[in-house]
Formats: structure tokens, C-alpha cells, sequence
């Protein structure tokens, strides 16, 4: 159970790509005090996690009203989570992902809980369960909570070129996941071992 908890983790994690979102909370708390990045850093990741949770527990209900086939999600899923890892990896924009939200509340979703992380947790909690998709998916919010809140120190620290190549590292691993979940959905389709 641990060892499920953690590369659930990791993999919201990686999917929600906190690093890739400083320079954007950057630029939209430049003119705020501490406590009102905190504040809003805060505000970010309870919106982020409404979104995560609502399809956490209404998203099979939404397969079952439209008829989806666990299957297809799998490799519907995977083909998204591939297109943002090239995204990541090559600096592109092919999703239309806006580089300037004008609000914490758009940072918040599509940014940290995008279709990937809504594709994954539903995926999740076929695979896993309730209990280890939340645990794993609060353990991935509070951490981008954190990198938030530090993101000054961070950016700082690890300049532009650092965060480039963090994400670039992030989208290698997000498609090597995406692969994955192509290769099962697949396998699973077509009754393959």
C-alpha cells in the first residue's frame, strides 16, 4: 500500500508540474506582502484540489452516464498525458495553455489540475482505489503548496534555466506514464496479458 501511495504521488506530482508554475504565481503575487502569497498560494491549491476531488468521486459516475469503457479512458488518457509531456519537454504550446492567467483561481485549474491530473485520478481510483488515490493526491497538493510558497527562494535558486530543465526532466517522466497507460488500456481492450 506505501509503495502505491508513493508513485501515485509522484505521478500526480509530476503531472501537476508545480515548477512550471512559478513563474507564473511569480508574476501574479509580484505586488502582494508575504502573507498574501501565502494566502494566495493557498487559495490555488484548495481550487486545484475541489477540482481533483469532484472527479475523484463523481468521475466514474461520468463513465457510466456517457458509457466509457475503463479501456479507452486508459488509452484516451494516456494520448493527453503524452501531448503535455511533449509540451513540457519541447516548450510547446499545442493545448492552447495560456502562459498569462489573469487569476490565482486559473492557475489553479487548468495549470495544476488539468485534464492530465483528472485523467489520472480517475484512472487512479480504478486502479487503486478511494482511500490511496486521496491520501496520494492530498501528499501531491500539499506539496505543490509548499513549492509555491518557497517559489521566490526556488526561483532564485535554481534560475530560468534550472526551472527549463525541470520541466523538460518532468516531461520525459510524464510521457514514459502516458506510454504506460496506452499500453494497458490496450492490452485491456483487447483481453491481452
Amino acid at each position: 500500500m506505501i509503495d502505491e501511495i508513493i508513485k501515485s504521488a509522484l505521478t500526480f506530482f509530476v503531472i501537476m508540474g508545480p515548477f512550471s508554475s512559478i513563474p507564473i504565481f511569480l508574476s501574479v503575487t509580484k505586488y502582494m506582502n508575504p502573507k498574501q502569497k501565502v494566502s494566495a498560494a493557498t487559495q490555488a491549491i484548495l481550487t486545484a484540489g475541489a477540482v481533483l476531488f469532484a472527479f475523484l468521486f463523481f468521475g466514474q459516475f461520468l463513465l457510466d452516464v456517457f458509457m466509457i469503457d475503463f479501456a479507452s479512458l486508459s488509452i484516451a488518457g494516456g494520448l493527453v498525458l503524452t501531448i503535455l509531456g511533449i509540451e513540457l519537454m519541447l516548450s510547446l504550446s499545442i493545448s492552447g495553455k495560456s502562459e498569462t492567467p489573469p487569476a490565482i483561481t486559473l492557475l489553479a485549474t487548468p495549470m495544476l489540475t488539468g485534464p492530465g491530473v483528472i485523467v489520472t485520478t480517475m484512472i487512479f481510483v480504478q486502479q487503486h482505489g478511494y482511500l490511496i488515490t486521496s491520501i496520494s493526491a492530498l501528499i501531491s497538493l500539499a506539496a505543490s503548496w509548499v513549492i509555491m510558497w518557497l517559489s521566490g527562494h526556488i526561483s532564485r535558486a535554481i534560475g530560468t534555466s534550472g526551472t527549463d530543465i525541470i520541466s523538460r526532466v518532468t516531461g520525459l517522466l510524464l510521457t514514459a506514464f502516458a506510454i504506460e497507460l496506452i499500453i494497458s488500456g490496450i492490452k485491456a481492450a483487447f483481453l491481452l496479458t
